[in-house]
């Protein structure tokens, strides 16, 4: 399947993110500022899973993820699109069996995948931010939770401030610190420790830009939503919102029930699916810690992540 674009008044795209936890699939028509989402898939693949700090892909993984890839391969060819763009981030760019990953999905589904640095990742991921309409003149913190990174990005409408990926992912942080569930108060103790020695880089930022704002890229930010909002008794569509705030009170109190719940206790709230069930505590505990460290009260969550960041710029 060749990456190409061909003419047309009405351009058909297709994004794919493959990341360490779930592979998604997007594709859409029409201009970076007005497209029509025409399918958006995701499959919890957890191409990290039994190896994530590891750096290897292990076997039932790496076979989830190509027959994925040969899934979302049928689907594009079924839906006629006109451009594909497939991105690795994590997971792909730390396995020793990374290369050879993609080169089976080249093989076996004819995508061929673009691999890219933490610092493109959230190049990619402010794009997507950007194109939710959520960025005002004031300085926000963007924080993307992914499987096997976390990208961070200052800016405001007008300009990227500073930028950084950090591989501190919700996979990583469950394989060091989320071995006994609940997860215990040494375990939760350990992991601020150890965020305290990974994070410098950010708190120097945070120091020199001053951000106002914590800006949650999708995934469990969009869990943390979907529960609060279910709970309240109220009906919405993730897929008709761009952006969402959190009443802070309302945050908190479902980041303390979730870091004190067991699995089975997860796994009965609605609106966590699956997949997120268990890497939910560390982003959640994630989550709290920025907001304290850094003093952010008020949290935003934007939908719009790499994948609409990407396919701004094909559609461009």
């Amino acid at each position: 399947m060749q990456n190409e674009n061909m003419p047309g008044k009405n351009k058909r795209v297709a994004v794919m993110d493959l990341g360490t936890n779930t592979f998604h699939l997007l594709i859409a028509e029409g201009t970076a500022g007005n497209f029509t989402e025409v399918l958006h898939l995701h499959e919890g693949v957890k191409l990290g899973e039994g190896g994530i700090n590891q750096g290897f892909i292990q076997p039932e993984a790496f076979e989830r993820g190509v027959a994925t890839m040969q899934r979302f391969r049928d689907h594009i060819l079924d839906h006629h699109v006109t451009q594909v763009r497939a991105i690795g981030t994590s997971a792909l760019r730390n396995a020793e069996n990374g290369k050879e990953f993609i080169e089976a999905v080249n093989d076996k589904a004819g995508i061929s995948i673009e691999l890219i640095s933490g610092e493109q990742e959230a190049a990619y991921i402010f794009s997507g931010i950007e194109a939710s309409g959520c960025l005002t003149d004031k300085n926000v913190l963007v924080m993307d939770i992914g499987g096997g990174s976390v990208e961070f990005i200052i800016g405001n409408e007008n300009e990227v401030l500073w930028k950084q990926s950090f591989e501190i992912g919700a996979a990583r942080l469950m394989d060091k610190f989320h071995k006994v569930d609940p997860i215990p108060v040494i375990s939760i103790k350990a992991m601020t420790s150890y965020l305290n020695g990974q994070l410098n880089d950010l708190f120097t930022a945070a120091l020199k830009y001053r951000p106002r704002t914590l800006i949650g890229s999708s995934g469990a930010f969009e869990s943390f939503e979907e529960v609060i909002e279910l709970e309240k008794g109220r009906r919405f569509d993730l897929k008709q919102i761009k952006a969402y705030e959190f009443d802070t009170d309302d945050l908190l109190d479902l980041i303390e029930r979730l870091a004190k719940s067991n699995h089975a206790q997860r796994a009965a709230i609605k609106g966590i699916i699956p997949v997120r069930v268990d890497m939910i505590v560390v982003a959640s505990l994630l989550t709290i810690y920025i907001m304290q460290k850094i003093g952010l009260a008020d949290v935003t969550m934007s939908t719009y992540s790499l994948k609409e960041g990407v396919l701004a710029q094909m559609l461009g």
